[in-house]
């Protein structure tokens, strides 16, 4: 369980951080066009973010303890 702390964390970090940008997206008075491209590229880096900490607690679960074996 422990090593699924650090990569939860930085995970964590990562999607309050595209929630602020997204958030600030819509704040600050900009195009509709940039606020729209804006949304969609901060969802789909959370979305991004939330796959790849889901594949990598698949592996600490597997018990495969780097990615370096797939290489």
């Amino acid at each position: 369980m422990k090593k699924i702390i650090a990569p939860a964390f930085i995970a964590g970090l990562l999607i309050v951080f595209f929630i602020g940008q997204l958030v600030a997206c819509f704040v600050y008075e900009v195009p509709n066009f940039i606020k729209i491209l804006g949304a969609v590229i901060f969802l789909a880096l959370i979305g991004v973010s939330i796959f790849v900490l889901i594949e990598r607690i698949k592996e600490i679960r597997s018990g495969e303890e780097d990615d370096l074996g797939k290489y």
